[in-house]
């Protein structure tokens, strides 16, 4: 009988923890790997194509020799 308590205890003290683990973080709040980048974090459209960017300059050159075949082939 003294086991089943212990048992019971025991289970009860994990079961506890856990929950109190799951609400420490705000419930509008995803956990780090899943969140969503906000609006500020996100390069402008504007950047990304700049033709005096020396690396686009560089892409555009490349995607000319050659015509069109898949970079990571």
């Amino acid at each position: 009988m003294r086991k089943l308590i212990m048992t019971i205890a025991f289970l009860a003290l994990v079961g506890t923890s856990a929950a109190v683990a799951q609400t420490a973080r705000s419930p509008n709040e995803a956990p780090v790997g899943h969140r969503q980048p906000r609006a500020d974090q996100v390069p402008s459209e504007k950047n990304l194509m700049n033709p005096n960017d020396p690396v686009n300059r560089e892409n555009a050159e490349l995607d000319r020799k050659i015509k069109g075949i898949c970079r990571g082939c």
